[in-house]
């Protein structure tokens, strides 16, 4: 993101009255809220811009092997711009590794990809692992199958709604085996 001297002038003093506290004037603080719009307004577009360089991404991958250059290209810029390589294109890659330009970005991908798992695990690990040590442990009260268990009613076995599933020789009869024509010497002329 690039400021104009207009903006870095803004920027400058709101910095200013940030580390030393002073009355703004009104346009200062105009100035300051043109800023800040600005620089959301940048954000959302390159927001934009990044989920139309993964779609792009997407329809190029789906268009392998005669969109090679293309989507090598696509996926350099995506990683440039923070992308995790999915495991579509880790799949993609290996199935173009004779391109040498592939497999070189396929061990930066492989390198990132672990990376990104790795990174994952351990914000998993360390959600689920700070409740439990802070917790203490509760006091088992009741075992299942106690006298408690006794005194509740037994479930009754349900009851079938549906039809039972018919049997192969009620769907289809057997065949019944044609009868011969009986032999010439038998036949009568009529």
């Amino acid at each position: 993101m690039a400021f104009s001297a207009d903006e870095l002038r803004v920027l400058r003093r709101a910095l200013a009255v940030a580390l030393h506290p002073a009355p703004l004037q009104d346009e200062d603080v105009r100035d300051a809220l043109r800023l800040a719009e600005s620089v959301d307004e940048a954000v959302r577009e390159a927001g934009r811009l990044r989920a139309f360089l993964f779609d792009d991404l997407a329809r190029y991958r789906e268009a392998l092997p005669g969109s090679l250059s293309g989507y090598l290209e696509l996926l350099q810029d995506a990683l440039a711009a923070g992308y995790d390589p999915a495991a579509d294109d880790l799949a993609a890659l290996r199935a173009l590794r004779r391109n040498p330009a592939a497999a070189a970005l396929l061990a930066r991908c492989q390198i990132l990809a672990e990376r990104s798992v790795r990174a994952r695990l351990a914000r998993v690990s360390q959600a689920t692992a700070t409740p439990a040590a802070a917790a203490p442990r509760a006091r088992l009260l009741a075992l299942p199958g106690g006298r408690a268990a006794a005194d509740e009613p037994k479930p009754r076995p349900p009851v079938p709604t549906e039809r039972p599933v018919p049997k192969p020789s009620e769907v289809f009869p057997p065949r019944r085996r044609p009868v011969p024509p009986p032999p010439p010497e038998e036949r009568v002329a009529g």
